[in-house]
């Protein structure tokens, strides 16, 4: 998955912060594949370390919680929804830049797609994934709303705006049920920006 939008130009990385990514990212591929073989309670931090090649030092300076290995897109993940609502094209609504940031980068990781699916069935079935993954999204919530209500000109507390992202975040979520998840996308977006507009914000 990328890191940014579409769009966003970003500096490129130094030799130093390619071999951080890529031990980082070697680090977290490995711990994935032996919690996938083997559930997540019976996979030990130095085995992770072993089979990325590091020392358990250098795996606790990239992920200081076992969990965090799970959600190592959880950083970039925020970026790129702060930056759909902070970097939408002129005239674009906040309801309308959320929509698509949801149907480009949450529904498009999930259609299809084996090891999501495995990595969903993962998390849903791990207590300590489970709740690392709702405390997450509490955290991506909160910041939203506050995106929201600075692009508005409101109070960080507003909770309109809160609603708004709260909802936003949901809607990928209980589309995942249904026969065709980017039309309930959608759909619940038309919802939320009929009501974003009504209360005048």
């Amino acid at each position: 998955m990328t890191s940014t939008e579409a769009g966003t130009a970003k500096a490129p990385m130094g030799r130093r912060e390619r071999k951080k990514a890529a031990t980082r990212q070697a680090i977290a591929d490995a711990a994935l594949r032996l919690f996938l073989e083997r559930g997540y309670d019976d996979v030990g931090i130095r085995e992770i370390a072993d089979a990325a090649d590091v020392s358990t030092t250098t795996l606790f300076k990239h992920f200081p919680v076992k969990e965090a290995l799970v959600f190592d897109e959880d950083a970039d993940q925020e970026s790129r929804l702060l930056a759909a609502v902070r970097e939408r094209p002129a005239g674009q609504s906040v309801p309308a830049a959320l929509r698509e940031h949801a149907l480009r980068h949450r529904m498009a990781a999930a259609n299809g797609d084996a090891r999501f699916a495995a990595f969903s069935d993962l998390v849903e079935r791990t207590p300590a994934l489970r709740d690392y993954a709702q405390n997450m999204w509490l955290r991506h919530t909160a910041a939203l709303a506050a995106v929201i209500a600075e692009d508005r000109g409101l109070p960080e507390d507003d909770p309109a705006c809160a609603a708004l992202a709260h909802f936003a975040l949901e809607a990928p979520r209980v589309a995942q049920g249904h026969a065709d998840p980017r039309a309930a996308v959608t759909r619940a977006f038309e919802l939320l920006e009929h009501g974003w507009h009504a209360i005048g914000t």
